[in-house]
């Protein structure tokens, strides 16, 4: 297995985007090399467990085991339980599967037992066979919260699932995570990085999380590898989820260009589809390394395209 990188590669990721570009990093570089670090702005009790969406996406996307038509869960999952708290008349806007609920419970007595989600999740990637670390951005409850024009504020998973990601957004609250320790080797990983890649996920509810917990940003500020972002929007849509929204809310341009300009503080490099190729004079005028290719990610061969365009760039920021 060859690959571009020098040394440790550390990737930021959170939703289906991530899991989609890592099935390509995970055919690039050794697995050994590799870090992923999650968003856990997700995470929220259902059904009396702990569900961290975004660590098990990816983590059962990288293991061949995701459930591909809904893009979470198992494949081949049964869902008993949920049918029948419906039948018992308890909302079950979110659908668990049985055998992920069992995955879950076991995460909910661990951390009743006093583990650190980092040592469970560490558990769970190698009960599904993954020989890459996957870390949790914190062990602390950091929930991202969706701010309303109603005035009422929301868990993300309530906005995104439960209410399908309406537009009346007037902001994002990440003040949990910015109160939020890092999980333990996060800084270290990042500290240690021969190259750092930032999955091409929603740069406010899932990469925006993870800047928000303290000292990440600064982290990333002082790293001495190349940084090198993947957009998540092309032709100024995102390819999947409410990003445009949120960004919106923001005030931030909903384009490659505009996920550019929002990251440029901390990445030296940008890859984004060829769709948007009209935009790379803007986004070098930023000072960052780009360049742009197909990256709609139908198959894993186009994943790892991705992923290896973006330790190109790495190579050239070195």
């Amino acid at each position: 297995m060859s690959t571009n990188a020098t040394g440790p590669v550390v990737v930021l990721a959170g939703g289906v985007g991530a899991a989609r570009y890592l099935r390509g990093v995970i055919r690039a570089i050794p697995h050994e090399d590799l870090t992923i670090i999650v968003n856990t702005g997700d995470d929220r009790e259902f059904y009396g467990v702990h569900v961290s969406p975004d660590i098990d996406i990816v983590s059962y996307t990288l293991a061949d085991r995701i459930d591909a038509a809904r893009g979470f869960g198992l494949a081949g999952d049964t869902y008993h339980l949920v049918d029948r708290l419906a039948e018992l008349g308890h909302e079950v806007w979110f659908r668990l599967g049985d055998t992920d609920y069992t995955n879950c419970l076991h995460r909910t007595i661990r951390l009743a037992e006093g583990a650190g989600l980092d040592t469970i999740t560490d558990e769970l990637r190698r009960d599904l066979g993954l020989d890459f670390q996957i870390l949790p951005m914190s062990n602390a409850s950091c929930p991202t919260m969706i701010e309303l024009e109603s005035g009422s504020s929301i868990h993300f998973e309530e906005y995104l699932v439960r209410d399908g990601a309406p537009t009346d957004v007037t902001d994002v609250d990440l003040s949990a995570a910015e109160a939020a320790e890092p999980a333990p080797g996060v800084l270290e990983a990042i500290a240690g990085a021969g190259t750092i890649l930032v999955c091409p996920s929603n740069p406010i509810v899932s990469i925006g999380p993870i800047l928000a917990v303290r000292g990440v940003r600064d982290a990333l500020n002082a790293a001495t590898a190349p940084i090198v972002a993947v957009s998540p929007i092309v032709s100024g849509a995102p390819i999947k989820g409410p990003a445009h929204t949120l960004m919106r809310a923001l005030d931030i341009e909903v384009s490659a260009l505009g996920v550019a300009r929002f990251y440029s503080e901390w990445i030296g490099g940008f890859v984004f589809d060829e769709q948007d190729e009209a935009l790379q004079g803007e986004i070098e005028q930023l000072g960052l390394a780009a360049t742009c290719l197909d990256t709609m990610m139908v198959d894993a061969a186009v994943s790892e395209s991705v992923a290896r365009a973006a330790l190109g760039v790495a190579d050239r920021l070195r």
